[in-house]
Formats: C-alpha cells, sequence, structure tokens
C-alpha cells in the first residue's frame, strides 16, 4: 500500500471518529442551559420503586446523583424501603398489613423498619455513591432532630384508625443537611423521624418526607422516582402521560388519583406551594432518568409548577 494510501486511510479513520462523537458534544451542547439553570441548587431526590430492587438500575441511579453533584448541584437523596421492610417482616414472621395506603406498623414491626431503613438500604445507597469518591454521608431523620413527628391516625369512613408506629411530619430541622452539602457532600436520608411528644420512633411516608426537607431547604426542584411513566391523562382508559400541570390542576385531580399515587402527587403539591420551583414524578425503571429529566429538552414523567409559574419553562 502506499503512503498515499495509507494517509488517506488514516484520514477516513479519523474523520469517522469524530463523525461518531460529535453526537456526545451536540447532548453536552444541549444540557449547557440546564447546567446553567441548576448549577448550585439543591434537588431532592425520592428513591424507591424497581430503581431500589434492580442492581442495573441502583448503579445507574448512583451514577446520576454523582454526575448533578459533579457538575455543580447539590442532591439529598430522601429514602424509604418497603419491598426491602416485607421481605424482612416476613422474615420475623410479621404480617405485613395495609390501611389507608399505608402500613400498619406495630412496635415490633417498627424496630425492624429502622433496621432496614438505616441498616440496609441506607448503608447500601450510601456504599454505591462512594465508590465513586468519599461524597455521600447516610443519616436518618432522627439524626439532629432532623425530621420531627407525631403519632398519624387516618381516617377511614369517619373513624380515627391506630396503624401503629406511623408518623405525621410535625418539623424539620435542614441544620445537618446544610452543614452537609456545604461540606460538598451528599446527604443520604432515611424517613424515621422521633416524636417530641412520646419520644417514640416512627416510620413516616418517604414522599411525605422527601416533599417537606424540598421545601424546607428551599429546593430547586423535587424528583420522586417511580414505577410509572408519570401520572396519566385518564388512566386506566388511557396511558397517556400528563407532562406537565399547575398546583391547582393537580389539586382537583388529586381525588381520582390511584392510592399509591396519592402520597406522591400530594407531595409535589405540597412542594410547590411552599417554594419549590418544579416537582416531578419520573420513571424509576428508566436508566439515567434523573438526567434526563433535567438535562434534556424532552424530559420524561410529570412536571408541577406553582400556579404563579405555570408559563415557564422546565
Amino acid at each position: 500500500m502506499s503512503e498515499t494510501n495509507e494517509k488517506t486511510n488514516e484520514h477516513q479513520k479519523a474523520s469517522a471518529r469524530k463523525h461518531t462523537a460529535l453526537p456526545k458534544a451536540q447532548t453536552l451542547i444541549e444540557a449547557l442551559p440546564w447546567l446553567t439553570r441548576h448549577h448550585g441548587k439543591t434537588v431532592v431526590i425520592k428513591f424507591g420503586g424497581n430503581a431500589m430492587i434492580d442492581e442495573e438500575l441502583k448503579a445507574a441511579f448512583a451514577q446520576d446523583v454523582v454526575f448533578l453533584h459533579h457538575a455543580g448541584l447539590k442532591p439529598v437523596v430522601v429514602h424509604g424501603g418497603g419491598p426491602q421492610i416485607s421481605r424482612a417482616l416476613d422474615k420475623h414472621g410479621i404480617v405485613s398489613e395495609f390501611k389507608a395506603g399505608l402500613r400498619v406498623t406495630t412496635e415490633d414491626a417498627m424496630d425492624v423498619v429502622r433496621m432496614v431503613l438505616a441498616g440496609q438500604v441506607q448503608r447500601e445507597l450510601v456504599g454505591l455513591l462512594n465508590q465513586h469518591g468519599p461524597l455521600a454521608v447516610g443519616l436518618t431523620g432522627e439524626d439532629a432532630h432532623t425530621i420531627t413527628a407525631t403519632k398519624h391516625q387516618p381516617r377511614i369512613e369517619g373513624e380515627l384508625v391506630d396503624i401503629g408506629r406511623v408518623g405525621e411530619i410535625t418539623e424539620i430541622d435542614t441544620g445537618a443537611i446544610e452543614a452537609l452539602l456545604a461540606d460538598g457532600r451528599i446527604p443520604v436520608v432515611s424517613s424515621i423521624a422521633r416524636s417530641q411528644d412520646d419520644h417514640h420512633v416512627y416510620n413516616v411516608n418517604a414522599d411525605t418526607a422527601a416533599a417537606a426537607l424540598a421545601a424546607a431547604l428551599d429546593a430547586e426542584t423535587l424528583m420522586v422516582l417511580t414505577d410509572v411513566e408519570g401520572l396519566y391523562e385518564d388512566w386506566p382508559n388511557s396511558d397517556e402521560v400528563i407532562s406537565r400541570l399547575t398546583a391547582t390542576e393537580l389539586e382537583k385531580l388529586l381525588p381520582d388519583l390511584a392510592s399509591g399515587m396519592v402520597p406522591k402527587m400530594e407531595g409535589c403539591l405540597h412542594a410547590v406551594r411552599n417554594g419549590v420551583h418544579t416537582a416531578r414524578v419520573i420513571d424509576g425503571r428508566v436508566q439515567h432518568s434523573i438526567l434526563l429529566e433535567i438535562f434534556t429538552d424532552e424530559g420524561i414523567g410529570t412536571m408541577v409548577v406553582p400556579d404563579a409559574e405555570g408559563d415557564t419553562t422546565s
């Protein structure tokens, strides 16, 4: 082969490499305005659903959170652990029972819940994040009075029902979380809380806890990972996802939502009515759904905005 032909082949290979790399550059450029907008802002992410139990999804979630951190955002992760708690209760011979969409939590069950959330789920998530550097620090709502709760008694058919150690948030203290963020760390918060009234520890719905923390932290956005594409327009008659709606529009839909979506959407509503700029319900079954939602023009899932900002962009 002549020297001229060799040079031509090398040039063609180099050109091909540039051609295949170009979409990567275009993706980065597309993310630029979102990077600029969110730089330095706090993002609260509720970790749940299949993303908690699928190994590839867990790894992708950790990568997303670390990416946000290195991109100049301040991620705070809040987690529950429904599937893990159910498995652990089964092993201990404790029957899982639900009333008003909430887990009935006896004293024995609360010991298991506390052990699973703080000792298993949180530690695993902190470990995944820390594979990328000394970033994540785990804490529970008990630590530094981050979350204070009182006993929650839901009303079923007009009657108050005792569902045990299930808590209703009464106060948020963001001091410990803000100190960790200022130190360049990623707080990972388990959704359990202590009461100042009876000093008992309570199981708090993680969607509710994430929304309360987002509001107290003046977060830019709340992101709730789910096992659905978002909020459906007319489920089960249609699988059309509502991409965007205002607080008032969401409030009108709440009475007709499926029970599993109620705490998530109530959390979104609370967040945007208490200073959070956007709240998003996204499909945690999709790898890198967090990055797709924040850093692309299309986004995925459902976004809730305050009424006054109904005409703003994401």
